[in-house]
């Protein structure tokens, strides 16, 4: 009965995730699509156009044609990108109703004094102001709405945000940043039907660590041994 009334709740909505391509965000994708196979959208995107390509392949083979799938190319941290991309879609894949911020990643676990300049830019224009940006091109869609406006914002944050650890200091402040701008956000907007919820995962064994670690797979792998 859960599961009826969740696809019911989702018939009809349009759903932007973005880092769609890999980890959390092609799960959730996924996810969506099993639970209402009939009447939904989901936008895909995702800086990898070709494995957004996949997954749609992927999701249409196995739920069929009642979910209809865009994957489209999108590199949060670029700003241009991100204020270009509503304006961008097809119009009829434009009334959003769900937004997954998703796209995040970590660069390196050097403490200080030692932290790269160029991974702490990184991962704040990809973490903190990537993810603000596309809630402040999609939010207005949800604000035109009739009575206040209507939408869901669902933040992915991290545990990391919460209990820091050594060697992960900018990505843990990062994610405490996704957490005092999401609670900011549901506060400015509680008078209004646009629900503001962050969901703050533990570890989970993606291509996450695999960035993090430029690309050293033994390394990665270490981590989830």
């Amino acid at each position: 009965m859960a599961s009826l009334a969740a696809a019911k709740r989702l018939m009809g909505k349009t759903i932007l995730i973005t880092g769609a391509s890999s980890g959390i965000g092609r799960s959730t994708a996924l996810g969506f699509a099993r639970t209402c196979p009939n009447d939904l959208r989901l936008i895909l995107a995702a800086r990898r156009i070709d494995v957004l390509r996949e997954l749609a392949t992927e999701i249409a083979n196995e739920v069929g044609i009642g979910v209809k799938l865009l994957p489209v190319k999108l590199d949060v941290s670029k700003s241009d990108e991100v204020r270009a991309f509503v304006g961008n879609l097809p119009t009829e894949w434009r009334d959003i109703d769900i937004l997954v911020n998703n796209a995040g990643l970590v660069k390196g676990v050097a403490r200080a004094p030692e932290i790269d300049e160029g991974d702490m830019n990184v991962v704040f224009s990809t973490n903190v102001t990537g993810l603000i940006n596309v809630t402040q091109a999609v939010l207005p869609i949800f604000q035109k709405r009739p009575d206040g406006g209507k939408g869901d914002i669902i933040n992915i944050g991290s545990i990391a945000g919460r209990e820091p650890y050594p060697g992960g200091s900018i990505y843990c402040a990062s994610k405490a940043a996704v957490r005092s701008f999401t609670d900011s956000l549901r506060k400015e907007l509680i008078a209004t039907r646009i629900r503001v919820i962050e969901i703050d995962p533990g570890q989970v064994e993606t291509d996450f660590s695999l960035v993090r670690f430029y690309g050293d797979k033994s390394k990665a792998q270490a981590v989830y041994a």
